[in-house]
Protein backbone atom coordinates (compact mmCIF):
# COMPACT_ATOMS: atom_id res chain seq x y z
CA UNK A 1 0.00 0.00 0.00
CA UNK A 2 2.76 2.48 1.13
CA UNK A 3 4.22 1.27 -2.60
CA UNK A 4 1.31 2.81 -4.22
CA UNK A 5 1.04 6.07 -2.21
CA UNK A 6 4.69 6.97 -3.10
CA UNK A 7 3.85 6.35 -6.58
CA UNK A 8 1.07 8.44 -6.35
CA UNK A 9 2.70 11.42 -5.12
CA UNK A 10 5.81 11.12 -7.45
CA UNK A 11 3.27 11.29 -10.51
CA UNK A 12 1.47 14.12 -9.43
CA UNK A 13 4.79 15.70 -9.50
CA UNK A 14 5.63 14.63 -12.53
CA UNK A 15 2.80 15.60 -14.53
CA UNK A 16 2.28 18.98 -14.29
CA UNK A 17 6.29 19.15 -14.93
CA UNK A 18 5.66 17.26 -18.34
CA UNK A 19 2.63 19.46 -18.97
CA UNK A 20 5.23 22.70 -18.36
CA UNK A 21 7.70 20.86 -20.78
CA UNK A 22 4.97 19.97 -23.49
CA UNK A 23 3.86 23.73 -23.78
CA UNK A 24 7.63 25.47 -23.88
CA UNK A 25 8.28 23.21 -26.62
CA UNK A 26 5.08 23.76 -28.45
CA UNK A 27 6.08 27.64 -28.00
CA UNK A 28 9.54 27.35 -29.46
CA UNK A 29 7.97 25.11 -32.32
CA UNK A 30 5.57 27.56 -33.48
CA UNK A 31 8.22 30.85 -32.90
CA UNK A 32 10.87 29.00 -34.64
CA UNK A 33 7.66 28.75 -37.28
CA UNK A 34 6.97 32.36 -37.07
CA UNK A 35 10.78 33.41 -37.40
CA UNK A 36 11.03 31.44 -40.70
CA UNK A 37 7.63 32.65 -42.40
CA UNK A 38 9.22 36.38 -41.17
CA UNK A 39 12.23 35.57 -42.81
CA UNK A 40 10.71 34.16 -46.32
CA UNK A 41 8.18 37.11 -45.91
CA UNK A 42 10.89 39.71 -46.00
CA UNK A 43 13.28 37.68 -48.39
CA UNK A 44 9.73 37.86 -50.57
CA UNK A 45 9.52 41.91 -50.09
CA UNK A 46 12.67 42.55 -51.27
CA UNK A 47 12.83 40.42 -54.62
CA UNK A 48 9.15 41.71 -55.61
CA UNK A 49 8.86 44.88 -54.11
CA UNK A 50 5.67 44.50 -52.59
CA UNK A 51 4.73 44.87 -48.67
CA UNK A 52 1.79 42.80 -48.77
CA UNK A 53 2.19 38.80 -49.15
CA UNK A 54 -0.46 35.81 -48.93
CA UNK A 55 0.66 32.76 -46.89
CA UNK A 56 0.09 30.79 -50.04
CA UNK A 57 3.24 32.56 -52.03
CA UNK A 58 5.30 31.71 -49.17
CA UNK A 59 4.19 28.22 -48.26
CA UNK A 60 4.79 25.44 -50.86
CA UNK A 61 6.41 22.98 -52.76
CA UNK A 62 8.21 25.71 -54.86
CA UNK A 63 8.09 28.22 -52.86
CA UNK A 64 10.14 29.57 -49.52
CA UNK A 65 8.93 27.56 -47.41
CA UNK A 66 8.63 23.79 -48.17
CA UNK A 67 6.08 23.14 -45.72
CA UNK A 68 4.65 24.42 -42.72
CA UNK A 69 4.12 21.69 -39.73
CA UNK A 70 1.44 22.62 -37.15
CA UNK A 71 2.25 21.53 -33.87
CA UNK A 72 -0.63 22.62 -31.40
CA UNK A 73 -3.69 23.22 -33.46
CA UNK A 74 -2.13 26.64 -34.08
CA UNK A 75 -3.71 29.16 -36.80
CA UNK A 76 -1.03 31.38 -38.82
CA UNK A 77 -1.79 34.56 -40.46
CA UNK A 78 -3.67 34.07 -44.36
CA UNK A 79 -1.20 37.58 -44.46
CA UNK A 80 1.85 39.45 -43.67
CA UNK A 81 2.71 43.12 -43.88
CA UNK A 82 6.31 44.23 -44.17
CA UNK A 83 7.46 45.71 -40.74
CA UNK A 84 4.38 44.33 -38.93
CA UNK A 85 3.95 41.97 -36.09
CA UNK A 86 3.69 38.44 -36.54
CA UNK A 87 0.85 36.86 -33.99
CA UNK A 88 -0.10 33.22 -34.53
CA UNK A 89 -3.41 32.62 -32.28
CA UNK A 90 -4.78 29.13 -30.72
CA UNK A 91 -1.45 27.55 -29.87
CA UNK A 92 -2.94 24.45 -28.31
CA UNK A 93 -6.51 25.98 -27.93
CA UNK A 94 -5.50 28.68 -24.72
CA UNK A 95 -2.21 30.59 -26.05
CA UNK A 96 -1.72 33.13 -28.47
CA UNK A 97 2.61 33.60 -29.67
CA UNK A 98 3.78 37.15 -31.27
CA UNK A 99 6.96 37.53 -33.18
CA UNK A 100 8.75 41.02 -34.08
CA UNK A 101 11.84 40.77 -35.86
Amino acid sequence: MIVVVIIGLLATMAIPAFQRVTSATQDKAVLNNARQLSSAADQYFMESGVSTVSLTDLVGPTTYIKALNSVASESYPSYYTQGTTVTIAGVAGTRTITYSN
